[in-house]
């Protein structure tokens, strides 16, 4: 909802000799009250800033534009190496798999699966969260063990189940014998005496992903634009309000910023029907307070990164609303109440552009 006002401006200094008053024409955008009370706790794409993020999101070795976000669609050198690097399977032990093999920039940043094929052809023991998005996350997987889209990105690669190169060495050395990689490091990184190293391949990894931000309905909704929603997915917000979604579920990647307990009112096994009991945080620090323990993901596309929880158990996105409902608040939602989430939710869904998902590179 948008109004047009028109206000005096002084296009030139206030002089004896000359005064010069003309019409400036200026959008304004007169926001609803659900608009003033969701703003509270989301905040869209086009705001994302140091204020309202991770502070690891602008790291001093890894500038990034951060306002221009939304913007500016092109990549630097440094985010086009990251972008080669993400969906080269030669960062595999066997050249089998990629950074887009389990998160698939074609279906949402997720491949879809309760758990992922890796190099080995063994599966993995949690889902495959989606590579957009993320940072702006405050930690990364599902048990935070890593602290930014960096760190997060040398894992896996190292990881003997997933892509199972045995050391930073072993790949450090096979991309060095690549002409192209030689060339394409030394333009990014022309300072370092030897530009491949394992830290600067994770660096580029992470300035790609940091451009994974695309603009979804809601975004342009809270930017003011009432009429990118329905009535049927503001009642779903008033309802993702009101029952509490919003105490794991705010911010800018709406989710991602804490770590909760999967079950503050109930074993989540007993609603997921999980095959296996994942003792979450708890693996890492064997506190007892840490048991079923996970970060509370990012709701973003998530009405295409299913299957979902840590485990992948819940296929059904309604179905997810519910347990949630029950697990976290303690609410049984009404069938109504689901239905209009779940359309709420399928405003965040949001296509990043396709320019970043060239694997022809």
């Amino acid at each position: 909802m948008k109004k047009i006002v028109f206000i005096l401006t002084l296009a030139s200094l206030i002089s004896c000799q000359n005064k010069e008053v003309k019409y400036e024409e200026i959008n304004i955008v007169s926001k609803t009250p659900l608009m003033i009370e969701a703003s509270d706790y989301f905040k869209p794409i086009s705001m994302v800033s140091s204020d309202n993020i991770p502070d690891n999101f602008q790291e001093l070795n890894n500038p990034v534009n951060i306002t221009s976000v939304k913007f500016e669609n092109r990549l630097n050198e440094k985010e086009l190496l990251g972008q080669k690097l993400y969906y080269d399977k030669r960062l595999s032990k066997n050249g089998t798999i990629s950074c887009n093999s389990c998160h698939n920039l074609d279906t949402y940043g997720v491949d879809n699966s309760s758990f992922s094929l890796g190099d080995t052809k063994e599966f993995g023991g949690r889902n495959s969260p989606s590579s957009i998005y993320a940072a702006l996350h405050f930690k990364q997987f599902w048990d935070g063990r890593a602290k930014d889209v960096e760190e997060q990105a040398g894992m896996p690669i190292l990881n003997p189940v997933e892509h199972g190169i045995p050391s930073q060495e072993f790949l450090v050395n096979r991309l060095r014998r690549i002409e192209e990689y030689q060339q394409f490091f030394k333009k990014v990184f022309p300072n370092d005496n030897q530009p491949i190293t394992y830290s600067n391949l994770t660096n580029a990894i992470g300035a790609f992903e940091r451009k994974l931000m695309p603009e979804s309905r809601f975004d342009r909704w809270l930017d003011g634009d009432d009429d990118a929603l329905d009535t049927n997915e503001k009642a779903g917000l008033q309802s993702f309000i009101n029952n509490g979604c919003i105490a794991c579920h705010s911010g800018v990647a709406i989710g991602g910023q804490m770590m909760q307990k999967f079950g503050v009112y109930g074993n989540y096994w007993e609603h997921t029907k999980s095959k296996k009991i994942d003792n979450g945080l708890h693996d890492i620090t064997k506190n007892e307070s840490d048991k079923f323990v996970f970060k509370a993901p990012s709701l973003r596309n998530i009405e295409k990164t299913y299957p979902y929880f840590h485990d992948g158990s819940v296929k059904d996105l309604s179905e997810a609303v519910k347990i949630m409902g029950k697990l976290q608040s303690n609410k049984d939602l009404s069938d109504t109440e689901v239905k209009n989430i779940v359309a709420f939710l399928k405003t965040l869904t949001a296509e990043v552009d396709p320019k970043f998902k060239k694997a022809d590179l």
